[in-house]
């Protein structure tokens, strides 16, 4: 019999079986073909070999996180670029707390020091309180300043920490932190004015705000605070300062490096708080109407009144806001008020607090990117009304327990309030007046987290006392958002007695 050739077979050879662990190797494959590859060692050691793998992941987990920032087109649309800023504005603020944690809050409870603070309070945060109803105004005018001004917030939180390295002991530590908190504010009202030019037309607003948070807390407050504390262990205070300065460098370049486009307002109407109606002042137009002129032959500037469903976000979020930048400040003060200096009792209660406000922040967040958002106003009524609630439980508890449950409560609410307060203004109102939109409200709420601060440095470090104060001051503004939903208000022209939608107005000729 002739003998076959080797390489001839009548039927071709059967594919080996596959099982689960090829096609995990075969997703692995797929996933780390675009990494560049690693050059073995030429005598493996244990060292050697960790270092190889240590940076086979590194490179593998830095390629997971670009896919998911340029996800949905958000590198063509810019928002990628935003995302960065976003995020080095979050550590930012990590470092810098991380850094003035054990000087500036828990040296700061007796009551000599606390009036100190409070005159440097009131001396650095009135400019803001009368800044911060302007910023929005000044940003409809402003064509090509946006990056700019998120670049020149990034440079003047870098240059106050670099002024802090060299005064830390002195009377600037004050000032200088307050500084620090009023630009790391502005800069959130500023985000807010670009973000909705920005936004990919695979996704929509509301998504993108979540989008951005999640990217600012993980990435931001979680690994830039993790690096501010590790750079606190080995060159103690001035280690995150110098961090916060670089990120002051980095993030004024990223702020610059946004697309053009954000600073391109042509064909926007701004949108205003106050609604006059159809009055003496003011004519009500449709929005497909010419544009009327004024006797001296200008163009008449329209304006987007807000509607009820925003107005009464506006009020829900500005109640919760101030709980959250009242816990921010009172508990620090509590704390070391409490403890007699026991560092690890200080360290102890802050964490549980902060603990508690991470989970709600989370579950707040992920609530809302699973919740039919059909009647927004309706959901920030009910946050409201828990924040209320809750605050009212901490002051009677009186006790830490009692912090921590507010924690957790507002925490949620904030975050599920927020998404809501997103969802009304992108529904609510035309296109060309959601920017300004998001730019006042963004102002608002910064605002109303500063007065809260300010209680918390000036209430009394007594639980029921604290809580007390703010729950009656909830109480009011849960008021005002309930009358608000209802279609009334307490303060005139502030409050929900206006249409839903309402519609655009000019000065009459």
């Amino acid at each position: 019999m002739p003998r076959r050739h080797p390489g001839f077979d009548r039927y071709p050879p059967v594919p080996p079986r596959r099982d689960d662990h090829d096609v995990g190797r075969d997703s692995h494959a797929a996933a780390t073909e675009h990494l560049p590859p690693t050059r073995a060692p030429r005598k493996l050691t244990v060292t050697r070999v960790l270092a190889l793998r240590s940076r086979e992941l590194t490179a593998r987990g830095f390629a997971t996180f670009q896919r998911a920032a340029k996800a949905d087109g958000a590198d063509e649309s810019g928002l990628t670029a935003l995302t960065y800023t976003v995020m080095t504005s979050f550590a930012c603020d990590a470092a810098v707390a991380v850094a003035l944690a054990n000087t500036l809050f828990f040296s700061a409870a007796t009551a000599e020091s606390k009036e100190k603070v409070a005159l440097y309070l009131l001396i650095t945060i009135a400019p803001f309180a009368l800044i911060a109803p302007l910023i929005g105004p000044m940003l409809d005018r402003i064509q090509h300043g946006r990056r700019l001004a998120l670049a020149t917030s990034f440079l003047l939180r870098g240059g106050l920490a670099g002024l802090l390295i060299f005064n830390f002991n002195s009377w600037m530590l004050y000032p200088a932190a307050l500084g620090l908190l009023v630009f790391s504010k502005s800069f959130y009202v500023l985000k807010s004015a670009v973000t909705p030019r920005v936004v990919p037309p695979t996704i929509d607003l509301v998504r993108t705000n979540s989008r951005l948070t999640v990217f600012g807390l993980v990435f931001g407050t979680i690994v830039g605070g993790g690096i501010a504390a590790a750079l606190t262990g080995l060159f103690k205070t001035n280690g995150p300062l110098w961090f916060v300065v670089a990120l002051g460098v980095a993030g004024a370049y990223l702020s610059l490096r946004i697309p053009s486009w954000v600073e391109v307002t042509e064909g926007e109407v701004p949108a205003t708080l106050t609604y006059h109606g159809s009055n003496s002042r003011t004519e009500v137009i449709e929005r497909d109407a010419p544009t009327l002129e004024l006797p001296g032959g200008k163009p008449a500037k329209r304006r987007q009144p807000l509607g009820r469903a925003v107005v009464t976000g506006l009020w829900g979020n500005s109640a919760v806001k101030l709980l959250t930048g009242f816990l921010t400040l009172y508990i620090a003060f509590v704390a070391k008020a409490q403890t007699h200096n026991d560092a690890i009792q200080q360290a102890a209660m802050l964490g549980a607090v902060g603990a508690a406000a991470g989970v709600g922040n989370f579950a707040g967040n992920a609530t809302g990117a699973r919740l039919s958002l059909g009647r927004p106003a309706l959901i920030v009524l009910r946050c409201t009304a828990a924040v209320t609630i809750v605050t009212v439980v901490a002051a009677i508890l009186g006790n830490l327990l009692g912090a921590v449950i507010c924690a957790l409560v507002n925490a949620g609410a904030a975050a599920l309030a927020k998404v809501s307060l997103d969802a009304a203004i992108q529904d609510d109102l035309p296109q060309e007046s959601v920017a300004s939109a998001f730019g006042r409200s963004e102002s608002v709420l910064q605002l109303s987290w500063v007065f809260g601060g300010a209680l918390g440095l000036l209430l009394p470090t007594d639980y029921w006392i604290g809580f007390g104060v703010v729950a009656a001051i909830l109480g009011l503004l849960f008021a005002q958002t309930f009358v608000s939903y209802r279609g009334h208000s307490l303060l005139p022209g502030l409050g929900g007695n206006r249409p839903v939608h309402a519609a655009q107005e000019v000065p009459r000729r």
